[in-house]
C-alpha cells in the first residue's frame, strides 16, 4: 500500500538548519509530483514547497523563499526539504504529500505521511 514516512525533524535554534526526508513506497514515486506542507498549532495546513515528478520544476512559498529548498531522488524514492535560516515561525508539523501523477490523478494522489515535528526555539 501507499506509504509516506517523514523523518529529520527536531529542535533547532533560530538560524539553524534541518533536512527533512520523506521515504515513499507502494507506488511509482517518479511519476508523481510531490509536496511538503506544514501545520502550526491553531493554523491551517499550508503548502511549503512542491516539486514536479522528474524534478524539472520546483516552487516554494513566499514565506520560505530563499531559505528552503525542495529536491528529490527518484532512484531512492525520496523527497527532501532542506531548511536553512530557520525562524521560530517555521515551527510546525511538516508533512509530505503525493500530488498528481503524470497521468493525472493516480492511486497515490492525496496520500499523506504522518508528519515530523520541527521546533525552532532558543
Amino acid at each position: 500500500q501507499v506509504q509516506l514516512v517523514e523523518s529529520g525533524g527536531g529542535l533547532v535554534q533560530p538560524g539553524g538548519s534541518l533536512r527533512l526526508s520523506c521515504a515513499a513506497s507502494g507506488f511509482t514515486f517518479s511519476s508523481y509530483d510531490m509536496n511538503w506542507y506544514r501545520q502550526a498549532p491553531g493554523k491551517e495546513r499550508e503548502l511549503v514547497a512542491a516539486i514536479a515528478s522528474f524534478g524539472g520544476s520546483t516552487t516554494v512559498a513566499d514565506s520560505v523563499k530563499g531559505r528552503f529548498t525542495i529536491s528529490r531522488d527518484n532512484a531512492k524514492n525520496r523527497v527532501y526539504l532542506q531548511m536553512n535560516s530557520l525562524k521560530p515561525e517555521d515551527t510546525a508539523v511538516y508533512y509530505c504529500k503525493a500530488d498528481r501523477s503524470i497521468y493525472g490523478l493516480g492511486s497515490a494522489s492525496g496520500s499523506w505521511g504522518q508528519g515530523t515535528q520541527v521546533t525552532v526555539s532558543s
